[in-house]
């Protein structure tokens, strides 16, 4: 009986072992197969597109192997995501994702992946407020002007980068709050919003600092206020939603790298180790800074706890206010 018992054992062990030895290689071998993919889930010229950029390089120098940028847009990011579900979890496929990854699951209920079980965070990249604004020959002067123009029944109206986009979830929850109504004008990304929000035909505009800071530089735009508890250092008159009376109101941009869920845990952990040195490096933290990220860095389980955080916050906003996509 204790010989059976023991044969069997043995026989367990030596198959667990045999099915972690093609993992152990794949890691083991990493990075030297092939290059690395970062998937960008939005189109060219937007801050997804313009962090995996800046990050390529230095990962690629780090790693001795190429590192290329693959956008893949549509669908508020959906589009991109789930090629990487699809793709092999070897390592050498990555997703570049904005904060509409946390909306998501909660404005399309139907995605072809689990956001949680499919994919693996790797760092938080970092987080950039939102900025209100309008335009400089506007009639709103400050951000207690809007409020009491939306208090009054103006029909104010506000443009964001498009419908469930983290901005449009911003308004709702700042309107739900103060029992404020907004009229929403959904754009197809910021290149659009910004044109008509500097024309003066949507009165008011909500977007990372990233779109709306050259236009604000150019004085074509007045900054209103910043979605971040914190002022931002690159806008540091402006005054936070918080200041303005609505305290521990937190909305932030932000932007993070995923792997396929199966990726190797020792790819994971070894990825993790090179991005946060990219973060470190001083050129990269500047490039960065240039687009008014904050940078976080950290380990894959600070980074998941931060998206999970998000998703349970703006799945809460949806549906109190029956958004739906597109």
């Amino acid at each position: 009986m204790q010989r059976r018992t023991f044969k069997t054992a043995l026989g367990f062990a030596l198959t667990l072992a045999a099915l972690s030895v093609p993992q152990l290689a794949v890691a083991q071998a990493w990075p030297t197969k092939q290059a690395i993919k970062l998937v960008a889930v939005f189109p060219p010229g937007g801050s997804v597109d313009q962090v995996a950029r800046i990050i390529a390089q230095p990962l690629s120098q780090q790693l001795g192997q190429s590192v290329i940028v693959e956008n893949r847009g549509g669908a508020s990011g959906a589009i991109g995501t789930a090629a990487v579900v699809q793709s092999a979890p070897d390592g050498y496929t990555f997703a570049v994702v904005f904060d509409t990854h946390g909306v998501n699951p909660a404005l399309n209920p139907n995605l072809p992946y689990d956001t949680q079980k499919d994919l693996t965070p790797l760092v938080l990249v970092g987080t950039s407020p939102m900025v209100l604004a309008t335009h400089v020959n506007s009639e709103y002067k400050t951000f207690k002007d809007v409020v009491d123009a939306a208090k009054a029944k103006k029909n104010v109206s506000f443009g964001s980068i498009g419908n469930g986009s983290l901005g449009h979830l911003a308004m709702a929850l700042m309107g739900r709050d103060a029992n404020l109504e907004w009229t929403h004008v959904p754009y197809k990304g910021g290149g659009p919003l910004m044109s008509d929000a500097i024309s003066g035909h949507v009165p008011l505009s909500i977007a990372s600092v990233f779109v709306t800071k050259p236009h604000i530089d150019s004085g074509r735009m007045r900054p209103l206020a910043v979605t971040t508890s914190k002022r931002a250092a690159d806008l540091p008159n402006v005054p936070t939603v918080s200041e303005n009376g609505y305290p521990g109101f937190e909305a932030p941009a932000w932007w993070a790298l995923l792997a396929p869920a199966k990726t190797p845990p020792e790819i994971v952990k070894r990825m993790n180790e090179e991005l946060n040195k990219v973060l470190k490096n001083p050129e990269i933290a500047k490039k960065l800074d240039a687009q008014g990220i904050d940078i976080m860095g950290g380990s894959p389980a600070q980074a998941g706890a931060f998206i999970d955080k998000q998703m349970a916050i703006w799945a809460k906003v949806v549906k109190d206010n029956g958004i739906k996509a597109d």
